[in-house]
């Protein structure tokens, strides 16, 4: 159902997925893990894709990267999401797909650069379900995941704001 999903989909097939999916604990989430949107038509689709994210790093559970990119080196590096607006970022999501929007804003990121730990891993209640979940330090932003497989999940970026939540996958890396 995943790689169905992944090729594109509504909002309410990506949530029915979701919901079906068994919850996961945060000590199952130590490591690496890789990245990739689920586009359901929301405004951020497509948009982490052409800045290089890479993904979530998780190294316990006071300690999780949230913003995992892509360098220049080939090694991910962490960006402090406190730099990131948004608010803005939702509004100008068709802008940011464009490449050229990519290739002047990739540069910047390592400007927000940090290797601090920006956000919590906790067990959060989401869709009526008790699972492991991302909390953010300075967003008003919640990252709650299922279990797809061993080495696969579902995410579901929940914050404030009209839009549904931004659903993405994580495969672990390392």
């Amino acid at each position: 159902m995943l790689r169905e999903l992944s090729g594109g989909t509504t909002p309410a097939q990506a949530l029915g997925f979701f919901d079906s999916l068994p919850p996961v604990r945060v000590q199952e989430l130590t490591g690496s893990w890789q990245g990739a949107e689920v586009p359901t038509s929301h405004p951020l689709d497509g948009v982490l894709t052409r800045l290089g994210w890479y993904g979530k790093q998780f190294d316990g559970p006071d300690d999780a990267h949230p913003l995992l990119f892509a360098g220049g080196d080939g090694g991910p590096f962490d960006v402090n999401p406190w730099f990131v607006p948004l608010g803005t970022v939702l509004r100008l999501g068709p802008l940011l797909r464009q490449p050229a929007a990519g290739r002047a804003l990739r540069p910047l990121l390592q400007l927000v650069r940090t290797r601090k730990p920006r956000a919590r891993l906790r067990m959060v209640e989401y869709r009526g379900v008790l699972s492991a979940a991302m909390v953010y330090d300075s967003q008003p932003i919640i990252d709650s995941f299922r279990r797809v497989s061993g080495n696969t999940l579902l995410g579901a970026m929940d914050y404030r704001g009209p839009q549904g939540p931004f659903m993405f996958t994580l495969r672990r890396s390392g």
